[in-house]
Parts: C-alpha cells; structure tokens; sequence
C-alpha cells in the first residue's frame, strides 16, 4: 500500500482527522466535539484523536509518513506555536512541540493556518485543480484569504499573509473596525447582519422578515429571496465589497482562478456573476479579464484535504 499522511483540521467546534493517500483516498476518520474546551484539555482531545487514527492505520498496515495540521488563526512556523481565536488558551500553544511528541522522531509534524490549508486543498483536488497561482477566498464567521503565487503559498514575514479581512474599502475609517477589520465588518457571515442592522436602524417603515437583533445571517439571505427590502440593499453593500476585494486580488497577485469558499459560498454563490461584474470597475482590466471566479468544490473538507496536502508536499520537498 502506498504511504499515508494523518491530516488534522482544528475549528473552534470540532477537531476532524484522516489518513488519507497521495490521491486523497481517506482510510480512517475520526472527530472530537470541543464543547467550549480550550487551552491544554482542547490539545488533549488533538492528541487522543491522533492515537486513534494512528492505531487504525496500523491494524490496516498502512505506513504514515507525516502529519500534517489546519489550524483557525495563524501558525507560527519558527517556534511552532499556534495562535487560534476561536480556541481558548491558544495565544501561543506549543502545538508543534507537545503533537510532534505523540507521534514520535519518524513521524514529522507540519502545521498551517486553515488559509493556507484551503488553498493547498482546492489546487490538489478542488476547483483550482493544477494552479500555481491561485487564490482562495473564505467568507465564514470571518475572512480570510489563502493565496498561491508561482506555486508557493504567500505567508508573510510573520506568518499573518492573507488576513483580508482587514482591507480598507471604506473611508473614513471607524473604530467599529478595530476588532475585525473594514472588509470583515461588512462582508462576513457576521458582517452580513452588522450591515443589515444598520440598514433597519433607519428603515421607519419597515415591516419585512427582519427583527432588530433576532436573525442571523442565514435569515438575510432568506428575506433576500422574498425581495425583503432590507435584505436587498445588505447585499447590493455586500456584494459591492465582495467584488472589491476580488478587484484587488486580481490586482495584486494576477492570479489564474479565485475560488469562494466558507460558510458563507454556499447561499451566496448565487451572487458570483454580480460580484464579478462589480470587481470588472475595480480591477486591472487584463487581469479581471484572464481570471476565473469559481466556488469551491471541496466545501467543508477543504481544511482537512489541505492538511493532508500540506504533510505531502512538506515532506515531498524535505526528501
């Protein structure tokens, strides 16, 4: 039997993991509900759940080469520390250290930010299949943005490349964006609502579906589809600053294919041709015309394949 990788994908709900081949062919899986744990019990139920995918990969005779992991926030490649928001108590886990002493010296540990992952996994078997310049863009509770450029992910200096959710698309600035960022604030699964808060915060007559600080952003999407006047002006916002900053990916990067993705791409890819046709103002004009805008294929899994995809490649390139 060919090699096998243990991928790992951390949320702030729930630790999914997998052995999986060199073609994405999974062999075991295993999931752990964090149920508001956090800090050093959180990293127990990782660890609990990589003994398990381990001893099934040994009842099958499968050999692992690697581990690879997906993490919400940022990795920190130097020190192997992770930072994720959504996981209390972990500002800088020592995740690398402490996992790579479950698995032991022969099994190498790699870990990266859910962007990363989601990039990884869409240009191996999703959407941007074969792309060496990519980019995948998360619309979920927040934004973010994994970008391939040449074939290699773009991390930044300190590990904190593609945090888009902090593009300034609006002046003047507010400090209603301190905590999450302009982009953020306004086209997130969460933004959703902000921006449709705002607009019913001046809507006098308004009767429709929406009740001030009782709907999410499921329900938007929801009176949308009932023509729910609100709703259709949260979205002509919203797909405003979603075709922006598709504007200025494809600026920036010139890629070959943006895929949407996240929880939100989903409801939303009904919107992709008017977030296009709104980043063709924007954007540098060959470019916009050279990219193709997709959703992804991949949906959930996306941060678990990547995972895979990232142990592969790592140790692919350390070989």
């Amino acid at each position: 039997m060919n090699p096998c990788f243990i991928a790992i994908d951390t949320g702030g709900t729930k630790i999914a993991g997998a052995v999986l081949d060199e073609a994405g062919k999974s062999y075991a899986e295993e999931t752990v509900f964090l149920k508001g744990t956090g800090g050093k019990d959180a990293a127990v139920l990782l660890y609990g759940l990589t003994r398990k995918l381990l001893k099934s990969a040994a009842e099958q005779k499968i050999e692992i080469k690697a581990a690879g992991v997906c993490v919400p926030g940022i990795a920190y490649h130097q020190s192997g520390e992770v930072w994720a928001p959504n996981i209390p108590g972990w500002e800088r886990y020592p995740l690398h250290r402490e996992l790579q002493e479950v698995l032991g010296a022969d099994i190498p540990v790699h870990i990266d930010s859910d962007r990363a992952c989601s990039i990884l996994a869409e240009t191996w078997l999703g959407a941007a299949k074969g792309c060496s310049d990519a980019i995948f863009v998360a619309v979920g509770t927040g934004i973010g943005a994994g970008i391939m450029a040449d074939g290699h992910i773009i991390r930044g200096h300190a590990d904190i490349a593609g945090a888009t959710g902090w593009m300034a698309l609006q002046p003047p600035y507010d400090r209603k964006f301190d905590a999450c960022g302009c982009f953020e604030y306004y086209a997130s699964g969460n933004g959703i609502v902000r921006t449709a808060e705002e607009f019913l915060s001046v809507e006098k007559n308004y009767n429709g579906a929406l009740k001030r600080g009782k709907f999410k952003a499921y329900d938007v999407f929801t009176a949308y589809d009932k023509n729910d006047p609100v709703a259709l002006k949260t979205f002509d916002k919203v797909i405003m600053f979603w075709g922006m900053a598709l504007a200025n990916y494809v600026s920036l990067f010139n890629p070959e294919k943006v895929i949407f993705g996240g929880g939100v791409f989903g409801p939303a890819v009904q919107f992709i041709p008017r977030i296009v046709k709104e980043a063709e103002k924007w954007a540098q004009p060959i470019g916009i015309t050279q990219v193709s805008i997709e959703a992804s294929k991949i949906g959930p899994r996306a941060g678990l394949l990547g995972a895979g995809r990232l142990a592969m490649l790592t140790t692919m390139k350390e070989g």
